[in-house]
């Protein structure tokens, strides 16, 4: 449900800003980093630096998650209208994410500020060795006063040259925040948070300062079709990466990037843009990284009463509770479980594969030695192992 719409000071009440020693990630889109042209803004990649730079003077760790590459390969080969073209949209990410790294590299040796380039697709944390074994390097980075300067490796990851897969970093820079155990993510754009309308369109549009939680239906009608020509994300990207970090137990904010001081204002408690309360505390890593949701195998579906036995009681998934199964995963795979409306309910790490969990649908758990000839225990879906969204 989408809450609060018309009230900026219960927004801001929420909000009272990051201590000194905080770990935040920022998001800088493609639009943004261009000013909405062809080529990249040396001018607001000289404003963020600085912001970043405050923020790491007084103790926080920042993480940077910049957009940027393909652009800036634009401008080195001449080149203004890839017209689709996949192939030179990577030559162009290839050739762009050298000048884009330089050029921070430049920007923040002036603050004396050393940075770490890290390009990271989905498979790199699908699976999770490859979760844990990013999480590890960044977490070691950031300890060691590095800025980070994260990107989707747009080269090999032809998925986020289609619009695919992170839409324009945005879900990148929510799955970075779920994987640092962030305490703050600001995504940062040209517009001013979200609106009930398009302000571009529509003059009635309002702002709505904070955001509590959204329905499917409302992220599809609020989303609306992308406002910046050269990004790929859009409203409806930020949205969705906005609920996967406040899942996860970080605090968004999604704010005009052009704005004075935006990063440090935001920090030091000053609400700007569009904010998203985090909705649990400290997530276990096991957890977060099913809640990314990027190893997803399959679908279970679960009746009403297995719904008020997971949300209210926290209890684990029996079968007696399942109605369906549906995808191909094995035993120890992750499962999204949902409602008979096809809504998410929950993650989890199924203790069955799918043919098994469709054989022992519906049936009392005394009864799986019997339907299988095994039993891997009474619970499809361990409590210990599932997160409930």
């Amino acid at each position: 449900m989408l809450k609060s719409q018309e009230s900026p000071a219960t927004a801001s009440a929420m909000w009272a800003g990051c201590a000194s020693d905080s770990r935040i990630v920022v998001k800088a889109g493609t639009a943004l980093l261009t000013s909405g042209g062809e080529h990249i803004d040396i001018e607001v990649m000289a404003s963020l630096v600085g912001q970043i730079a405050r923020l790491h003077s007084r103790g926080s760790e920042v993480l940077l998650v910049s957009s940027g590459a393909v652009a800036a390969g634009r401008r080195v080969l001449g080149v203004s209208d890839d017209g689709g073209n996949l192939p030179l949209k990577q030559a162009l990410a290839a050739v762009g994410q050298g000048h884009l790294m330089h050029t921070y590299e430049q920007l923040f040796s002036w603050q004396q500020i050393p940075i770490a380039q890290g390009l990271i697709s989905q498979r790199d944390i699908s699976d999770r060795l490859g979760y844990i074994n990013i999480r590890n390097a960044l977490m070691e980075l950031a300890r060691r006063r590095v800025v980070p300067i994260i990107n989707e490796n747009d080269v090999v990851a032809i998925e986020e040259l289609s619009g695919e897969v992170f839409g324009d970093n945005d879900r990148l820079s929510a799955l970075v925040a779920n994987l640092v155990d962030a305490d703050l993510l600001i995504i940062l754009g040209r517009v001013d948070g979200l609106f009930t309308a398009d302000p571009n369109i529509d003059t009635d549009a309002r702002h709505i300062p904070l955001v509590e939680r959204l329905t499917e239906e409302e992220v599809n009608r609020l989303g609306g079709p992308s406002m910046d020509a050269l990004g790929r994300g859009g409203m409806r990207t930020k949205l969705q990466a906005a609920q996967m970090a406040a899942n996860s137990g970080v605090d968004v904010f999604i704010a005009n990037g052009r704005m004075p001081n935006v990063i440090q204002r935001i920090a030091d408690g000053e609400h700007l843009g569009t904010f998203f309360p985090k909705r649990v505390g400290s997530v276990e890593s096991r957890k977060r990284w099913m809640l990314s949701g990027l190893s997803i195998k399959g679908e279970i579906g679960i009746d009403d009463g297995a719904v008020r036995v997971l949300q209210r009681r926290h209890g684990s998934l029996l079968p007696a509770g399942i109605t369906k199964a549906s995808g191909v995963f094995g035993r120890g795979d992750l499962v999204s479980i949902v409602n008979g409306k096809s809504a998410q309910v929950g993650l989890g790490i199924t203790n069955y594969s799918a043919a098994e969990v469709a054989a022992i649908k519906g049936r009392h758990s005394r009864h799986i030695a019997d339907i299988l000839g095994v039993t891997y225990g009474d619970e499809v879906v361990h409590r210990n192992n599932m997160v409930i969204v």
